[in-house]
């Protein structure tokens, strides 16, 4: 990026600046390298938060199959997390994690774990072997207690756990399928892969750590043992620490960040989140830039809200009844002066000058 004058003092969203394209060699978006350079090995820049609705092993594996990297919340225990780093360390860098469900299984089974995964479909095995396929459309119009025998598709393509995703993506256009098992040299089951996967394999470039296995991030927090939890989350083999609170510019986080790093950890730390501008905005202010932002830091109380919020709310129409506004004018009563008191325009008085930031 290029600026055209002075670079700020603040990070910029798109909202700050004004993209203009350049001339360019770059023939192909596939030739630019968006790997990062900050340590965490990704080689896309994608983040997943550290929510407990959304990082968990799943969200893990499939971001760190494609470049990005997931970082497991700070609320989880410690010995879940250590498991759920160490399954993320088993998986395969191409291949998907498949669901297994037996013969005998019911077809309720099947429509309950069938959305855990974005293939959609359930291989059913039989002493480790892939024996069948069933997908969601196998399930329709079946009694929920049918077994999976019944219904399964038997006509089965299976891929060898070595194949190119090139060479898979081909096999599946020319068999028809929309995905097959993997198997091992003794045909037992090892993953699953689908058109899609097979294509994205030839697109992304996992991140790996040093071992070539997918990385994984931990977060903790403030409070407690901080070094504690940190040393055990580092014995575990995560990739990344995140020191996460919702105030980062608070003393309590510099002293776990002294604490974090007093263990000589051989991964990147990130504090979370990082204590600037956009920290300040905590109120509804509109849409500002940053410099707008950190001046709104100085502006008395009523000032946070925006203009719209300001001025005298307009007549709305609620289906074909309209709605008399508080402030307009009304009709004055016999007897009574025509003359509205006025009102002042600004809460508390005109606007005073807010003086400089620092």
């Amino acid at each position: 990026m290029h600026y055209i004058c002075e670079p700020p003092p603040y990070d910029l969203t798109y909202d700050d600046v004004f993209m203009v394209p350049r001339r360019s060699a770059v023939e192909s978006r596939l030739a630019v390298d968006l790997a990062t350079f900050d340590g965490t090995g990704t080689t896309i820049p994608v983040l997943v938060a550290n929510m407990t609705a959304v990082a968990g092993r799943r969200m893990a594996e499939t971001v760190a199959r494609r470049g990005g990297l997931a970082v497991i919340p700070q609320d989880i225990p410690i010995d879940v997390v250590t498991e759920v780093v160490a399954w993320v360390k088993r998986r395969h860098l191409v291949h998907d994690t498949p669901i297994t469900l037996a013969p005998t299984d019911t077809v309720s089974d099947a429509l309950v774990l069938l959305p855990k995964r974005a293939h959609g479909a359930v291989v059913v095995v039989q002493d480790g072997r892939p024996v069948g396929v069933v997908t969601e459309v196998d399930c329709a119009d079946v009694d929920r207690f049918t077994q999976l025998g019944a219904v399964m598709s038997r006509d089965l393509l299976t891929l060898p756990a070595e194949v190119d995703p090139e060479e898979a993506f081909n096999r599946l256009v020319a068999g028809h399928h929309r995905l097959a098992p993997v198997v091992d040299g003794n045909g037992r089951l090892v993953g699953i892969l689908t058109r899609t996967g097979a294509l994205r394999a030839t697109l992304y470039r996992p991140a790996v750590d040093a071992e070539n296995r997918l990385r994984v991030g931990a977060a903790i927090g403030i409070t407690g043992d901080v070094a504690s939890r940190a040393d055990k989350l580092l014995a575990a083999g995560v990739d990344v620490l995140v020191v996460d609170t919702a105030h980062g510019h608070q003393d309590r986080m510099l002293a776990a960040l002294r604490a974090v790093r007093g263990l000589r950890p051989a991964v990147p730390v990130a504090a979370a989140p990082y204590p600037g501008w956009f920290t300040v905005s905590c109120r509804p202010a509109g849409r500002r830039t940053p410099a707008a932002c950190a001046a709104a830091a100085w502006r008395p109380a009523w000032a946070w809200h925006p203009p719209a919020a300001r001025t005298r709310p307009r007549a709305r129409r609620c289906g074909t009844a309209r709605r008399r506004s508080p402030h307009r004018r009304r009709r004055p009563s016999p007897g009574t002066s025509a003359r509205r008191p006025s009102r002042p325009p600004w809460p508390g008085g005109p606007p005073r000058p807010c003086p400089a930031p620092g």
